[in-house]
């Protein structure tokens, strides 16, 4: 099984960062836009439209909030996936800084370059974003998100 770990320091507060991870349908809106141009959430998934126009339907299979932690798995996807599992951890790293990681596993192993491409190009746009916000007070952390 290939097994991908991307990790980046972002320059915005770890509350804030979090906030956006666990929003999963909108994930086109407050994590990776034109990354991901399109999400809604069906029942306990979401449904993504990427840049390229490929479509994934991610099943939610955890939000920690205690360790900021979300676990996923895409069940559907034009990659062929006999297997997905992924999870995105965001720890402080200074009262003003995170350390994100995202690890995803999968099968079979010949997707993995391809899909290391897209997370790193992925993991661009959540710090270009994430940083581009800080000062933002309307994305802050907030208590019911």
């Amino acid at each position: 099984m290939a097994s991908i770990r991307t990790e980046i320091l972002i320059n915005a507060r770890p509350g804030d960062v979090w906030a956006a991870v666990r929003d999963f349908g909108a994930v086109h809106e407050r994590l990776v836009p034109g990354f991901v141009v399109d999400a809604y959430l069906d029942d306990d998934a979401r449904v993504v439209t990427f840049f390229n126009g490929a479509v994934a339907r991610e099943l939610l299979i955890d939000v920690d909030d205690d360790a900021r932690r979300l676990v996923w798995s895409v069940v559907e996807s034009p990659l062929n996936y006999r297997h997905h599992n992924a999870s995105v951890q965001v720890f402080s790293d200074a009262e003003e800084r995170t350390r994100f990681v995202w690890i995803a596993d999968m099968l079979p192993n010949d997707i993995a370059p391809q899909v290391r491409e897209l997370q790193e190009r992925a993991m661009s746009v959540v710090k270009a974003v994430a940083e581009s916000r800080r000062d933002d007070p309307s994305d802050h952390e907030t208590v019911g998100r």
